[in-house]
């Protein structure tokens, strides 16, 4: 169906010099506002977003036109133009007017006057930014600011003297001013900070559709490029220039439509000029563009958002390859140099022999990709040469998936190990290794719509595979000692490689992708001609990519049931050694956030007591008694190092409980029994070990037991700003409390420094030492992210031997597990243990607790306790 535009607008022809009375600014302000809702009215039925912008830019022209004459009239040594996006012609539904007046004499009529027409129309609701100088001040100043000159480029003059047109474009075209050599230069600078400003990718959460890597600002730069070095007004003027192919025109030009039409929308949306995509429009900009869920795993919000993250990956890689041409364009000529038999080498780019190469050998496709990684020195592809890639990739298609020579092409670069990575994301730059891997094509720009996945499915993945190929770095072995070490035993680092190619690839399909993507994976390895025993090991990693970090962060793994539950599903060494390093990578290439201290030990620890139990000729768990005495030898070896007396020692520990010594390493053991040693019966006792062997700051209470001193003590670490990642209660044989937890500031996600372990210390203290009650949780708002991902909580029961398991997974907010602890002590419920995990805005915790008399709770006090906790979650979520 098509849409007609809304008529430009018809003014009474302006009186020179005659001003704008108030009567004329309300029709005036009646007028910009019935051409604002008619623009609005045809976008929601359907017109296209840059006709309107169009259509609006030269609406908004004629008025501002109308009001200069009103004030100024047909003037001499005057004039205005419309810069930015307004010089361009496009104006969104909240864009600013930008105007320049050139003016030779700053006379004080014309000032007066000048001031006179800038304020009607901001009065008359337009957003004007303006500047007035003479030709003298503009060129000084395009001289000293590529910006200011780059904004010269898209002047358009609106009104006044034709002659200082002819004035501007002099300083446009002066070729002493920005030189195509220093305007490249200063172009590409300003992209990369400007990247830098959103964590170069353009897959943010709430990515920036005019400033964000690959957004509107890209192309608007990829033209004033063309313009200045290459004398091309627009892209069609950089494929007559062999700068584009027309096919790259249209992917550009595709792309711009879409961001666009989501600009626009996104500026009715917001009722303001807003660039970033937040959640807070997501869902209301999906349904007005026509997205629906289709299923769970694939909603409509994610295919809105994979309709942005296409564009702007598009535009991103695009601009990056046309960058490069324009280096190219202003090197000097060089000599071609062989390579092999069907390459040269021009300077520092690689081209090919023969322009149908590509054609005439697929698989060279691949082969140029392999041959940059083992040439020094090459910054790229000839101009021609990527042109050629393009054209090939686009021409085969799917059929590259299914070609013998290539896939041989793409196992022998995989079989580079650790250097094949920047190679694959070359290749996926250049489009091609989604002909490769056609199922990885079907993931590009497909986003979850949660605060866990911070990246598209398809720039995570990549991201895994750098993080595995950090392994091979020795400089990473600091950070990653044991991947380091066990990197260079791997004989066929190529299938940890396939596994993190795969592992995510059938996300959005709906059903479990760990599965579905299992299948892929056999299907591809079967084409590669792997060997069975590889195909099955690589499929194996894709279906329980997940398994260890599952484990690790929700099971314990002090338990040696956990371990050897996990050792039987592992079942040898590879897979273990394998699923370590995936793992690792998996959850850095998630969120950068997600990687800390705590979940590194964590994983080291699940990973080093597998590799025990899977030497082992025992089958685990040992004797309880064996594992309580080993435990005990080594805390008191430590202790007696640090000159304690053994008397001393196993007089503590006649009060501690069995559970202390299977659910605690021997240094743990050694620092609580020093800490009691040190106090000589002072209580409460508070100690705090700012970086302990856990990976976290740890925090020790003993104290006299009682009800609601768990919800006390969580009530104080969320007003402290702490998040808890394990909890540990457990009571000596004389009453006392042997409470355990494991901390994280919550802000970073990091350990505390030694002053806020001493601030912890000494407000917990003094809040313990207060007649007995229990601490209110401190009321904070819920940030505005976390707001648009609220969903009611599910609470399952279960029993575990003599203790009650509780399941709770919800959505996170301030205060989550304080409140939950308040519940608790509502119910008069007891804490023994709880693990705590936060995925993005999803939070699973799981705790053991009992009645007040250590039995398991029975059905009514499971009601009451749910009750509780539906209630004291509600209260938390009106307060945030």
């Amino acid at each position: 169906m098509t849409v007609v535009l809304p008529p430009l607008p018809r003014l009474p022809t302006a009186v020179p010099r005659s001003g704008v009375s108030t009567e004329a600014r309300r029709a005036l302000r009646q007028l910009l506002g019935d051409v604002d809702r008619a623009i609005a009215t045809a976008f929601r039925a359907g017109a296209d977003a840059t006709a309107l912008a169009r259509r609006r830019g030269d609406s908004v022209a004629r008025i501002v036109v109308h009001v200069w004459t009103a004030c100024l009239g047909e003037v001499d040594g005057a004039a205005l133009f419309a810069v930015g996006g307004f010089g361009r012609g496009l104006l969104f539904p909240r864009s600013d007017v930008d105007l320049l007046v050139l003016a030779e004499r700053a006379e004080p009529a014309r000032l007066r006057a000048l001031e006179q027409c800038f304020a009607t129309l901001w009065d008359i609701g337009l957003k004007v930014g303006h500047a007035v100088r003479d030709p003298a001040q503009c060129r000084a100043l395009a001289a000293q600011d590529a910006s200011v000159f780059t904004s010269l480029l898209d002047a358009r003059r609106l009104a006044g003297d034709p002659l200082l047109e002819q004035s501007l474009q002099a300083i446009v075209d002066d070729p002493a001013l920005w030189p195509p050599a220093a305007y490249l230069a200063v172009r590409l600078s300003e992209r990369d900070s400007r990247h830098a400003r959103y964590n170069d990718t353009a897959y943010n959460l709430e990515p920036n559709l005019k400033d964000g890597p690959g957004g509107l600002r890209t192309l608007d730069s990829l033209r004033w490029l063309g313009r200045r070095l290459a004398h091309a007004d627009d892209f069609d003027g950089m494929v007559e220039e062999g700068l584009l192919d027309p096919a790259e025109r249209s992917t550009l030009e595709e792309a711009e439509a879409t961001l666009r039409r989501y600009r626009f929308a996104l500026h009715l949306e917001a009722g303001r000029a807003e660039e970033r995509l937040l959640f807070d429009y997501q869902r209301a900009l999906a349904e007005q563009l026509g997205f629906r869920d289709e299923h769970a795993k694939n909603l409509g919000v994610e295919q809105f958002m994979q309709g942005y993250y296409r564009a702007a990956s598009q535009v991103e890689r695009l601009g990056v390859q046309i960058a490069e041409r324009f280096e190219e364009m202003l090197e000097p000529p060089a000599e071609p140099q062989a390579v092999g038999a069907d390459f040269l080498r021009y300077g520092s780019r690689l081209a090919v022999r023969d322009p149908d190469l590509f054609v005439r050998r697929p698989a060279a496709l691949v082969e140029v990709f392999i041959l940059r990684l083992g040439e020094s020195g090459i910054v790229g592809f000839t101009a021609d040469t990527m042109r050629r890639i393009h054209q090939a990739t686009a021409f085969f298609g799917a059929a590259l998936a299914d070609d013998p020579q290539v896939l041989d092409a793409f196992l022998r670069l995989l079989r580079k190990g650790a250097p094949a990575v920047e190679a694959l994301w070359r290749m996926n730059r250049h489009g091609l290794l989604a002909a490769v891997l056609p199922a990885f094509g079907k993931v590009f720009g497909r986003m979850q719509y949660d605060l866990f996945h911070v990246y598209t499915v398809d720039e995570h993945t990549l991201r895994v595979l750098r993080n595995v190929a950090r392994f091979a770095d020795p400089a990473a072995r600091a950070d990653f000692p044991i991947a380091c070490g066990i990197w260079p035993t791997l004989e066929k680092p190529e299938l940890l490689l396939l596994a993190a190619l795969f592992h995510d690839i059938a996300k959005g399909r709906g059903g479990d992708h760990s599965v579905l993507g299992e299948e892929d994976a056999r299907a591809f390895g079967a084409r590669l001609g792997l060997p069975r025993e590889d195909i099955e090991l690589i499929a194996w990693l894709v279906r329980w990519h997940l398994l260890m970090s599952v484990t690790a962060q929700r099971q314990d793994i002090t338990d040696p049931e956990v371990v050897q539950r996990f050792a039987e599903a592992v079942d040898e060494r590879e897979r273990l050694d394998l699923l370590y390093l995936l793992t690792i990578a998996d959850i850095i290439g998630t969120s950068p956030r997600l990687w800390n201290a705590w979940k590194d030990r964590l994983l080291a620890d699940l990973y080093t007591a597998t590799r025990y139990a899977l030497a082992s000729e025992d089958e685990l768990p040992r004797d309880a008694a064996a594992r309580v005495r080993e435990c005990r030898e080594a805390a008191l070896a430590l202790l007696l190092a640090e000159g304690f007396a053994q008397v001393a020692c196993e007089r503590v520990w006649l009060d501690f409980p069995e559970q202390s010594f299977l659910r605690h390493r021997p240094e743990q053991i050694a620092w609580q029994t020093a800490a009691i040693v040190r106090a000589a019966g002072a209580t409460p006792l508070i100690e705090v070990h700012p970086l302990s062997v856990r990976g976290t700051t740890e925090l020790f209470v003993y104290t006299p037991d009682r009800d609601g001193l768990f919800a006390s003590v969580t009530a104080m670490l969320d007003r402290l700003h702490f998040s808890v990642m394990e909890a540990r209660i457990l009571n000596s044989r004389n009453g006392m409390a042997l409470d355990t937890f494991l901390l994280l500031e919550s802000d970073s996600q990091q350990p505390a420094s030694v002053d806020r372990a001493e601030e912890l210390q000494q407000r917990l203290h003094r809040a313990l030492s207060q007649p007995a009650h229990t601490h209110q949780p401190s009321r904070r708002n819920m940030s505005r992210h976390l707001k648009h991902f609220q969903v009611a909580p599910k609470i399952a029961f279960s029993a575990v031997g003599d203790r009650t398991r509780l399941a709770l997974v919800c959505s996170d907010r301030p205060g989550l597990l304080a409140a939950v602890s308040q519940a608790m002590a509502d119910a008069e419920v007891r804490v023994h243990d709880a693990r705590i995990a936060t995925f993005g805005e999803r939070v699973e915790d799981f705790f053991l607790i009992s009645d007040r008399r250590n039995a398991p709770l029975g059905v009514v006090q499971q009601d009451r306790l749910l009750h509780a906790l539906l209630d004291r979650l509600g209260a938390a979520r009106r307060a945030g």
